[in-house]
């Protein structure tokens, strides 16, 4: 039986579930459900229409029809869960190469979309709604696959999209501030995150160096640990400007292994992807010798050379990945650092002056601009950014593609030019509706 939330997805014979969101009430499309060919209604108002049931909570009712659906659906697939701040997809994305490498079935869920036999498919969030993922698990069943990697976000455990799932294997990578006009505070965030160890059945690979770790290692049964002192022990590494050697230690034994990955943060992706693999039952070995053959991970330090400089396009969004990612190409600037940066509206308020700050202080010089400003006024969230900041080594220009257009014009051999925070993402979202717009084909452009 097919579920739907979305009246223009019904097709006949499905079940129309109306829920009253944040700028939509699905009960106000029940009659374009039933048009289209819903053989049944759920909705928690009162309302006397053939075919009709109401409950107390439409939200309850949906998770716990299609997580009992889902339950059986997944109960042959092995999944791997991985939350944290920061890190998620480039952890995920290794794990699934790392997978399709060793000629296992699998399939990649995220915010980069869907992965599976050489296909690609867009999703609306980092972790799919329900019904979506229940449609994905029919889809990746008939196509044979037996490994899935997932996101899962803080927000995805908090409404509860995962329910019916079981992880084989799950990950915390990070944690630092984000989501706070979500979770409110950093108590109720880490909380969050820790309750997917109720969905898991075997370990789970830790970020020893994190905030927050402490309280995985109390409430969990079984974890690896990666970074300081780690089973997965990182002690040496060397920077290049599209790759990094680094050198770790496994039961007692030393490894060296390029990646094709920069920043610290990024061997800590790798080693997290490798106590995933390795409690999966892999080969270390192995998957070191694969680990040439890994591709870097689209909007996440995507390097651009050129004759001017170089332009690196990245997903960095919190303060903790801004200031990240501005360290590690403070090591490899041979000349100036400029950065182009936003915030996005309808969101955590709190650290948008945090990132300012960030950036002035990392940065040769600074292009404030929009980044996906919803519903709110770019004006106020730019504002909001750069009215404490003492440092006057920025300039604000409101549109985006003028602002990526000015860095480039800015940029001079052995510049580092870093447009942050969207990276992957092939829109802009001004007054909540969604106009195509990629930053790296913006640069691409100007650079041409």
């Amino acid at each position: 039986m097919n579920y739907e939330t979305n009246s223009q997805k019904v097709k006949v014979g499905d079940i129309f579930v109306a829920l009253k969101g944040k700028y939509y009430d699905g009960h106000d499309f029940i009659e374009d459900a039933i048009n289209k060919g819903a053989s049944k209604v759920i909705g928690q108002k009162k309302l006397k229409i053939k075919n009709y049931k109401c409950v107390k909570d439409s939200y309850k009712y949906l998770i716990n029809k299609v997580g009992k659906e889902n339950k059986k659906l997944t109960k042959d697939f092995t999944i791997i869960g991985i939350t944290g701040t920061k890190g998620k997809s480039t952890t995920a994305l290794l794990v699934y190469q790392m997978l399709c490498l060793l000629k296992v079935q699998c399939a990649y869920i995220g915010t980069l979309g869907l992965y599976y036999n050489n296909q690609v498919l867009k999703l609306d969030n980092t972790t799919p709604d329900i019904v979506t993922l229940n449609k994905i698990f029919k889809l990746l069943k008939q196509e044979g696959i037996t490994h899935i990697v997932m996101e899962v976000s803080s927000h995805s455990i908090a409404l509860k999209r995962i329910k019916g799932l079981t992880f084989s294997v799950a990950a915390f990578t990070n944690l630092s501030q984000d989501h706070l006009d979500f979770h409110k505070t950093m108590t109720n965030y880490l909380n969050t995150k820790l309750k997917i160890l109720k969905y898991l059945k075997g370990p789970i690979v830790l970020n020893n160096d994190s905030d927050g770790v402490k309280s995985f290692k109390k409430k969990a049964n079984y974890y690896l640990t990666v970074g300081t002192k780690g089973d997965l022990d990182l002690f040496d590494y060397t920077l290049y400007a599209s790759s990094m050697i680094i050198n770790f230690t496994y039961n007692y034994s030393h490894y060296t292994v390029s990646i094709p990955l920069v920043g610290k943060y990024n061997i800590y992706n790798y080693l997290m992807a490798l106590g995933i693999m390795l409690s999966l039952g892999f080969d270390l070995h192995e998957l070191i010798n694969i680990t040439n053959l890994i591709k870097p991970i689209k909007g996440r330090n995507e390097l651009i050379k050129s004759s001017k400089g170089y332009i690196v396009i990245d997903y960095a969004h919190s303060p903790e990945s801004v200031k990240e990612t501005l360290i590690t190409y403070n090591e490899l600037k041979k000349n100036r650092i400029i950065t182009i940066i936003g915030c996005g509206g309808n969101r955590d308020k709190s650290k948008r002056p945090i990132m300012g700050e960030i950036a002035v202080k990392n940065s040769d010089y600074v292009i404030f601009t929009s980044d996906n400003p919803r519903d709110e006024d770019p004006k106020e969230i730019l504002n909001d950014i750069t009215k404490d900041l003492t440092n006057k080594n920025f300039e604000i220009i409101e549109d985006r593609a003028n602002a990526i257009k000015k860095g480039v014009k800015l940029l001079k051999k052995n510049d580092y030019l870093l447009i942050l925070g969207k990276g992957h993402e092939d829109y802009q979202i001004i007054n909540n509706k969604k106009y195509h717009f990629d930053d790296k084909e913006e640069a691409l452009k100007y650079l041409s």
